[in-house]
């Protein structure tokens, strides 16, 4: 899906330069759900912008399902991001004065879609968050947890092959938290890439693999499988009953 090699993103003031990224390496495959974890200014929301075509690099390649970023113009990016890259920010971004169908729209106007083929793609969207019934609601009538999931609707409507969740529960109480994980990994289940930034552990070890981050750099990568469940007829042993 992605492959980036040794990419460094420097930001420069008058007086000093600072390593966002430092020759930073991470390959992703088509379907992976990845957790990316680590303290402040460690270089995740750069790792984030570059991954989602919103920030240049300094150095190195990227290659996004296929294309070599680096040689595209800003038009030319924009394009492969509306095409293939759905974003969920911690802070929903809905625009206000817009109801539910019409931000779950908004994608889709830049592709030069016909009315009929954005309603259906809206429809099917607002259905798989089940927020059918709230269509016609605006941002400021919803909870937290219901404007999250207008925001994943936003990102799923144009069919992208790669999902960016940038705290997504950051902004909502536990259980909703929940529920939008449980959202995200049926998203994933149906085959979507996803890449997560959280601070969670407990929402991170959800995830197929977690990234650690440090300095802008990789300095763990975990895969995580759930355990198996505990057997005792094969571990040998007879069940107690009462």
């Amino acid at each position: 899906m992605l492959r980036m090699q040794n990419i460094t993103k420097i930001y420069r003031t008058a007086l000093i330069e600072t390593h966002a990224l430092n020759r930073f390496h991470l390959e992703v495959d088509p379907g992976e759900f990845l957790a990316v974890m680590g303290p402040s200014g460690s270089g995740k929301t750069t790792f984030l912008n570059i991954v989602g075509l919103l920030d240049t690099f300094d150095d190195g390649t990227y290659h996004l399902d296929g294309a070599d970023v680096r040689g595209l113009t800003d038009r030319e990016m924009s394009h492969l991001r509306n095409e293939k890259i759905g974003f969920i920010f911690q802070t929903f971004n809905l625009i206000p004065d817009l109801n539910v169908f019409d931000n779950v729209d908004v994608p889709l106007r830049y592709r030069g879609l016909g009315w009929a083929a954005r309603r259906a793609a809206i429809e099917g969207a607002l259905e798989t968050v089940g927020l059918s019934a709230r269509r016609e609601h605006f941002p400021a009538q919803l909870s937290g947890g219901q404007q999250q999931r207008v925001a994943i609707a936003r990102a799923l409507v144009g069919q992208p092959k790669l999902i960016l969740a940038d705290e997504p529960t950051g902004n909502l109480d536990s259980a909703m938290a929940l529920e939008i994980m449980d959202l995200l990994e049926q998203i994933h289940a149906e085959g979507t890439t996803i890449i997560m930034v959280t601070h969670d552990p407990e929402l991170a070890s959800r995830a197929e693999r977690q990234v650690h981050l440090l300095d802008g750099r990789v300095i763990d990568l975990r895969s995580e499988a759930p355990a198996p469940l505990y057997n005792p007829a094969a571990a040998g042993l007879s069940a107690v009953t009462a």
